[in-house]
């Protein structure tokens, strides 16, 4: 094994492997290092592994949860590393963070950390590869070309395969991996260009490949019944009938540890089928002792926000000039509340873990789109090592940050533990649905001021979410340069947080995706209070392109990216054609994690008050380079689908601490029929290529509440939308 530090965090390696093949890759430093010189799966990392008969392996380290990271992370790899993508096989990582570090699905944040590493990784492969090939030969490097897993010299007409050179190659002292030569995008023969994904055909002929095809010897299945109020404990259970049920092996209360992000009180039964699983489900009769939420619903909340209008919240967000001071000087003035409700994930594949416990191991079988919180819980709550803990990561059938919580990993290591057998813990949808983790709703109490030219002089927001004891609870807080913060003269934004029992949890795109629909269609508000065009008045509030903000923070403002997505997405449109009665046209813009993303949409709402999405035109800037457009495209799509099906039909409201709705009846996903047509554009710009699982979101509900503004004039301020407010 030969090792180069690359800084602090990182170190690049490579072996030999048996049978004269090479392993290569990166990985933290100080990771484990036994066995390394034949297996390298035992220690570190092989993103490359290179076998004589030029057969090719690529590990991908990321969770794959739809978003297409399974097939365009390997993409930069084998790009740089020069051989066809016909040649090589992924693999999926195991979970381990010493091994790959982050492995996280969440945030849209693998292209930006992993396209400069795994383009240099693949790089630097090739670069020991052409060297061990100039050796062989007896050539100058600078005469050898590379194409196809095979190193070539023209002017002698020889070439050898990568395979033939795999065991000299691991030999050779290990490039600088700052230093190696990297293709010029012109070149590139795989990134850039559509690629389907690498498990579809899995996919769709039914292979074994998600967390609920998991199968173990000796498995039993699990269900695990959980109090309907959040943090509701077990006081009896009629476990003695339960377990008489033909099928059923065992049955027994779980009294949790009091954190429902790992595991809470409840009842498990163990059987040896699902549908054993579920009579017994029916059969079980639980006395619950109700939570501390007992008394919390959605319309208390709502009547607490209401209260709140007109009165400044005791949490200072972000202040800028004197919103109070410019506010009465203000030609005109708009005030306006806006809310978003409470919504569950609702993954199409419920949470599922598979997991076996072996004394003091315990090895699962997880969909996760974080697994390193799970193995932590799991080893404070076994009583564990963390090294003892094994995760195989599953392909998730739907993420949208749901599964970036863990305690469906938790229960099941608990319940194999305790039932002394292999379990597949399965979820129903009633599980899912009325135990997920919220998105917190929110409410802005909002009041803006224009000048006699209808610019924004004053801007104020009195925001309202969810905690305890006065801290935002996860993904419930706003962010403190939120736009328009700094693009407004005077700017105030403050906050109240209600005390909230039931966790939260991030939604794609998290938080913006309620921010998005507040701030864009309060703007459009002004637009027409200022009666100035919407796509105009949005120019003149980004003002002149420039970067607001210091250049090398996550938060920093490019108005000109902004204005370039704008201005692309209303030329799709055809913004300020003449439509029909009762159709209209809106449009939004947003930024969030580092993508910025304009959607344009056209409407038709009939007499009754439905409404119809004829299509949505969305433009986006991540960057210099799109990996996979095909990935980037479906991507961009599904978040504009997500998007509307949340706005037209979606809330999960609270009762006596529980969650009303119960499945997809109650909270309808968007079907096939009611989908629109979608068209994609990329604006690309000179930085560094950023994630898409998630910018695109923001911009969609807020651009359909203006388009059913424009085509019947009433104003959307409250999500999901009400059709009765829309009939003629």
């Amino acid at each position: 094994m030969n090792a180069l530090p690359l800084s602090r965090r990182q170190m690049l390696f490579a072996g030999a492997l048996a049978g004269g093949g090479l392993w290569f890759g990166a990985g933290p430093a100080g990771a484990a290092q036994d066995g390394v010189a034949g297996s390298p799966g035992a220690g570190l990392t092989a993103f490359i592994r290179i076998m004589p008969d030029n057969r090719i392996t690529i590990v991908s380290q990321n969770p794959e949860i739809g978003q297409g990271i399974k097939t365009s992370i390997p993409m930069l790899i084998v790009e740089e590393l020069d051989a066809d993508w016909s040649q090589v096989t992924i693999e999926q990582a195991l979970a381990d963070q010493k091994i790959y570090g982050r492995q996280v699905a969440g945030g849209s944040m693998a292209t930006t950390l992993l396209y400069d590493s795994m383009r240099r990784t693949g790089a630097a492969a090739r670069a020991m590869l052409v060297q061990a090939a100039a050796t062989r030969l007896g050539v100058p490097v600078g005469e050898l070309t590379t194409g196809s897993a095979m190193v070539r010299h023209a002017a002698s007409n020889r070439s050898l395969s990568y395979g033939a050179l795999a065991a000299d190659a691991a030999t050779l002292p290990l490039p600088d991996l700052k230093a190696v030569t990297l293709k010029d995008p012109k070149a590139f023969r795989i990134v850039g260009k559509p690629m389907p994904g690498v498990d579809n055909m899995k996919v769709v002929t039914g292979a074994p490949l998600f967390g609920i095809d998991a199968s173990v010897p000796g498995m039993k299945i699990a269900m695990f019944v959980k109090c309907p109020c959040y943090g509701g404990t077990v006081a009896s259970a009629n476990l003695d009938a339960v377990k008489a049920i033909k099928g059923v092996r065992n049955a027994f209360i779980v009294a949790g540890n009091g954190d429902d992000y790992e595991l809470a009180a409840g009842v498990a039964i163990i059987a040896d089928t699902t549908w054993a699983a579920m009579k017994a489900r029916e059969a079980l009769q639980v006395e619950w002792a109700p939570g501390a939420g007992a008394d919390q619903s959605s319309e208390g909340f709502a009547k607490a926000a209401a209260a709140l209008a007109g009165t400044r919240g005791p949490q200072e967000i972000f202040t800028e000039g004197d919103a109070a001071a410019a506010m009465p000087g203000a030609a005109k003035r708009l005030k306006a509340s806006y809310h978003y409700p409470f919504l569950v994930h609702a993954p199409l594949e419920p949470m599922n873990c598979t997991a076996r416990v072996d004394g003091d191991k315990v090895e699962l079988w997880a969909p996760t789109q974080n697994p390193e919180p799970g193995r932590a819980s799991i080893a404070k709550l076994l009583g564990v090592a963390p090294e003892a803990v094994v995760i195989h990561m599953m392909r998730c059938g739907g993420g949208f940050g749901r599964r970036l919580t863990t305690e469906y990993m938790t229960e099941a290591a608990w319940i194999a533990r305790e039932a002394k057998v292999p379990v597949k813990l399965i979820w129903t949808r009633e599980d899912d649905v009325t135990r997920g983790n919220l998105r917190p709703a929110g409410w802005h109490h909002l009041e803006a001021g224009l000048d006699a030219d209808g610019k924004v002089t004053a801007w104020t927001n009195h925001f309202v979410s969810f905690g305890k004891e006065g801290k935002f609870g996860r993904a419930a807080a706003i962010e403190t340069t939120q736009f328009p913060a700094r693009f407004v003269p005077n700017f105030r934004c403050d906050a109240t947080v209600l005390d909230l029992a039931a966790p939260t949890n991030f939604l794609r795109a998290p938080a913006n995706n309620g921010f998005g629909f507040v701030m864009q269609s309060f703007i459009d508000e002004l637009a027409y209070l200022a009666g100035q065009d919407p796509v105009a008045f949005r120019r003149t509030l980004l003002g002149t392109p420039r970067l607001v903000g210091p250049a090398d923070k996550r938060d920093s403002y490019d108005a000109a990216r902004a204005l370039g997505v704008l201005d692309k997405a209303a030329a799709m449109a055809g913004w300020g054609r003449k439509l029909p009665k009762r159709e209209g046209l809106g449009i939004a813009f947003h930024f969030s994690h580092l993508g910025y993303f304009a959607a344009a949409m056209e409407v038709a709402v009939a007499d009754a008050g439905d409404v119809k999405v004829k299509k949505v035109w969305a433009a986006g800037d991540v960057g210099r380079q799109i990996v996979n457009p095909s990935g980037a495209i479906n991507q961009v799509q599904g978040s504009v689908i997500d998007a509307i099906g949340s706005a037209m039909g979606q809330a999960a409201t609270l009762s006596g601490g529980a969650i009303e709705q119960r499945n997809y009846d109650g909270f309808p996903i968007m079907r096939m029929p009611d989908t629109p047509p979608i068209e994609v554009a990329f604006v690309l710009s000179d930085h560094p290529p950023t994630g898409l699982g998630e910018p695109a979101y923001p911009a969609t509900p807020p651009a359909l509440a203006n388009a059913i503004f424009a085509a019947t004039g009433v104003r959307l301020r409250s999500l999901p939308i009400d059709t009765e407010l829309l009939k003629a």
